[in-house]
C-alpha cells in the first residue's frame, strides 16, 4: 500500500529567529527565495504523496496560505506576460491537498504527530520536520516509502555526523549493520560521545504505521511533560521493526539562523543567473580588509 499522506508539524514558536518570528512563522522564512516549508511539500509531492496535514498553532495562517491558489495574482501575471512566474505560482498551488489541524498546547513532537490521528486514519504516513531541508535528485521520502514497503517496518532517515554534533542529536544503534536500510536496535536522545552507540543521527523524515498513534497516546511524557516521538518509535523496534534510511543528497538544518543563512547561500549558488555573481562577491569578502567593529 502506498503512502498518501504526510504530517508536517509547524506549530513551534520559532524563538531562535526572534524578532522576525513575531510576525512571520519560522517555516515561512525564506531559504533564499522560497519558504523552508516549500521544500518539504515539494519533496512529498515528488514522491507521490497527495495530502499534507499541517499541525499548526495560532498565527500560523501564512503556512497553508502559501499553498493556496491565487486567481487574482494569476490573472495579473498572465496580463503582464510573466509566463515563468505564472507557471511557478500555479505549480505551488497544486502541489498537494492541504489540511490543517490545530495544536492548542505544545507538548512535544510526539503530541504534535498524535494530533493528526483523525486526519491520517488507519494507514501508513510520512512525517517531515521542516527544519531539515534535503536536496536530492531522488526524493528522500520516496526512498523511505519504498523501504517501508519492502520491510513492513517504520523507516527513519539517518546520516553520519561529526563527533561534536552527536550530543545534540538523536542517535541510533544499528548493531554494526551496514547497507542503505539497516535495522535499528536502539535509539538514544542526545547521548554523550562516550555513550553513543554510533554516529548515525536521526534526520527529520519518518514513515510510520498507524499503530504509532495508539503508542503515542499511552507513552509516558518525558522532560517538561512533552511526548517524544522517538519514545513512541522505540516501542516498535521489535514489531513491526524500525529501519534506518541512509539518504543521498545535500542536507541543511535550517532550524537556526546560521543554518538558514548557509542554506540560502547554497541555494543561490545553484542558480545559473546568480551563482557566478555571488561567488565573485564572496571572493571579494575574503580578500577585503575587515572593517572596524566587525
Amino acid at each position: 500500500m502506498t503512502v498518501r499522506k504526510a504530517v508536517i508539524p509547524v506549530a513551534g514558536f520559532g524563538t531562535r529567529f526572534l524578532p522576525a518570528t513575531l510576525s512571520v512563522p519560522k517555516n515561512a522564512l525564506p531559504v533564499f527565495d522560497m519558504p523552508s516549508i516549500h521544500f518539504c511539500v515539494e519533496e512529498a509531492a515528488r514522491a507521490g504523496i497527495e495530502e499534507i496535514v499541517f499541525i499548526v498553532s495560532k498565527n500560523q495562517e501564512a503556512i497553508p496560505r502559501y499553498f493556496e491558489a491565487l486567481p487574482e495574482l494569476e490573472r495579473a501575471l498572465e496580463a503582464r506576460g510573466s509566463v515563468s512566474t505564472l507557471d511557478m505560482v500555479r505549480r505551488i498551488g497544486s502541489l498537494a491537498k492541504i489540511t490543517c489541524v490545530a495544536q492548542t498546547e505544545q507538548k512535544g513532537l510526539g503530541h504534535a504527530v498524535l494530533m493528526a490521528r483523525d486526519a491520517v486514519g488507519d494507514e501508513a504516513f510520512a512525517v517531515f520536520l521542516p527544519d531539515d531541508v534535503i536536496w536530492s535528485e531522488r526524493p528522500t521520502i520516496g526512498g523511505m516509502i519504498e523501504a517501508h514497503q519492502r520491510t513492513g517496518g517504520f523507516a527513519v532517515a539517518v546520516k553520519e555526523v561529526a563527533d561534536e554534533a552527536v550530543p545534540n542529536l538523536g542517535i541510533v544503534d544499528v548493531g554494526g549493520e551496514s547497507g542503505r536500510s539497516p535495522r535499528i536496535v536502539g535509539m538514544v536522545e542526545k547521548p554523550s560521545l562516550e555513550d553513543a552507540p554510533s554516529n548515525l543521527a536521526i534526520i527529520g523524515r519518518y514513515v510510520l504505521g498507524a499503530e504509532i498513534f495508539e503508542t503515542l497516546e499511552n507513552v509516558e511524557p518525558g522532560a517538561l511533560g512533552e511526548v517524544q516521538l522517538t519514545d513512541g518509535i522505540a516501542a516498535h523496534l521489535e514489531r513491526p521493526g524500525v529501519f534506518g534510511y541512509r539518504f543521498e543528497g545535500e542536507h541543511h538544518d535550517v532550524g537556526t539562523p546560521l543554518g538558514m543563512l548557509k542554506a540560502s547561500i547554497a541555494a543561490a549558488l545553484k542558480r545559473d543567473d546568480l551563482g557566478d555573481d555571488l561567488r565573485a562577491w564572496m571572493d571579494g569578502l575574503r580578500t577585503a580588509p575587515r572593517a572596524a567593529g566587525f
